[in-house]
Formats: structure tokens, C-alpha cells, sequence
């Protein structure tokens, strides 16, 4: 496995993944200009969305607080456009390790395939944490990255760096766009899905990317939420 220069200098941590040069990058870049929902009205929506929910998201907070040690937040480090490493957050729904009734999942006992895993029954999941994975409220602070312009509304999900360093140059394509809160993906099965069918998803919405198709994966994104399929 090569050993990649990092596409975003100013901002990223080199990590090992297929060699992608700056110019071969550069030029992607304007190939797969962002065609969807202009970034300005994501990151407005994003936040009139969180000053909204602002109250739920404080009794939330009280209760994750309430039920078990550790922080509200959870941050964990992801692989954005071109690259680069940002912090990715989301609504604490584990025990953290050093709690009383921390157990963690034997990896072998993974009911998903390949090197993305998922228990269908993880011991470190809380109580709140089980309702807030399921429905995704977990992942309401990731407006924050909105805001930021570390992810969009609608993209590919941001992967871990584990996982980049498995993007072979087929997969490439997939970093030349934001990643973002809800896409193809949680419209179609979530963690049902396998990690190629994920990669395969990220780049159908890469080419067929448009206003039209982001309303319209927007539009599907509610009632994929509240079914829950594929959420655990």
C-alpha cells in the first residue's frame, strides 16, 4: 500500500492511502464541482435547524448525563473532502470505557461483513442511546460540521481513517465531494448495507448530483428515519 501526499496541506494529517497526486486531485476537483443545494443554504438551513431544536437538544443532553459518566458530545476523527481529517461529532450513545458496566463487543461477533463493523447487539450501547441511534438524533450535532463547512446536508458519510485506507483508485472518486448529514446511503438500508454496497451508493450520488437530487434525498430522509431500517 502506497503512502499518499496529503491533498489538503493546511488543514489534514497525512494518513497511508492509494497514491492520489495535488494535480491529479486538482483537476478532479473541477470535474466534480459540488452540483447539488449550494453549500450558503445548507450551512443557513443547518443552523436555523439547530438554534431551533437547540431545547431538545439540552433536555437530550440532561438525560445522556443523567444515565451514565462521560461527556454529552462525542467527537471522533473522520476523512473529508480531498483528505482531510476533521472532527466529526455526534451525541455520546455509549458507555465510555473505565464505567462500571463497560463491555466491549468481541469483534468476531460482528454482524456485518468487511472492515466497517456493526452489532446488532453492543453491549456499550446506554439505554437513551439504543432510541437516539435508532431514529439518528445522535447525529443532529454533525449540523455543527454543517456550519463549518467540514460536511454538507447531503453527501457521502464521512469515513474513518481505517476505513479511507482501504479506497482503492476506483473509490477515490468519492472524496472529490463533502460528506455529509443524510445521502443515498441513509436512504437505502443505513447499516444493512455493506461497506461496497456504501462505497458504490457515494459514488452513484457523486455523478448524479443535482439540486433535484438532493431534495429529493432530503424528502426520503424523514421517513427513512422514523422506519428505522437498517438503524442500530
Amino acid at each position: 500500500m502506497n503512502t499518499a501526499r496529503p491533498l489538503h496541506q493546511a488543514h489534514a494529517t497525512v494518513v497511508t492511502a492509494p497514491a492520489v497526486s495535488v494535480d491529479e486531485a486538482l483537476q478532479n476537483k473541477a470535474r466534480y464541482m459540488h452540483k447539488g443545494i449550494p453549500m450558503f443554504l445548507q450551512q443557513a438551513a443547518a443552523l436555523t435547524i439547530l438554534v431551533c431544536l437547540s431545547p431538545v437538544l439540552l433536555l437530550i443532553a440532561l438525560f445522556i448525563k443523567m444515565e451514565s459518566q462521560g461527556p454529552v458530545l462525542f467527537a471522533q476523527t473522520r476523512v473529508g473532502e480531498f483528505g482531510r481529517q476533521f472532527r466529526c461529532y455526534k451525541l455520546r450513545s455509549m458507555l465510555v470505557p473505565g464505567s462500571p458496566q463497560y463491555k466491549a463487543p468481541v469483534a468476531s461477533n460482528s454482524d456485518r461483513d468487511g472492515i466497517c463493523q456493526k452489532f446488532y447487539h453492543d453491549p456499550r450501547i446506554t439505554r437513551i442511546g439504543k432510541y437516539l441511534r435508532k431514529y439518528s438524533v445522535d447525529e443532529l450535532p454533525q449540523l455543527i460540521n454543517v456550519v463549518k463547512g467540514d460536511m454538507a446536508m447531503i453527501g457521502p458519510r464521512p469515513h474513518l481513517v481505517s476505513e479511507y485506507c482501504q479506497y482503492n483508485r476506483q473509490i477515490m472518486p468519492r472524496l472529490y465531494c463533502k460528506p455529509g448529514l443524510t445521502g443515498l446511503w441513509q436512504v437505502s438500508g443505513r447499516a444493512d448495507t455493506t461497506f461496497e454496497e456504501q462505497l458504490n451508493l457515494d459514488k452513484r450520488y457523486i455523478v448524479e448530483q443535482s439540486i433535484w437530487t438532493d431534495m429529493k434525498i432530503l424528502a426520503m430522509t424523514v421517513p427513512a428515519v422514523l422506519a428505522a431500517k437498517g438503524a442500530y
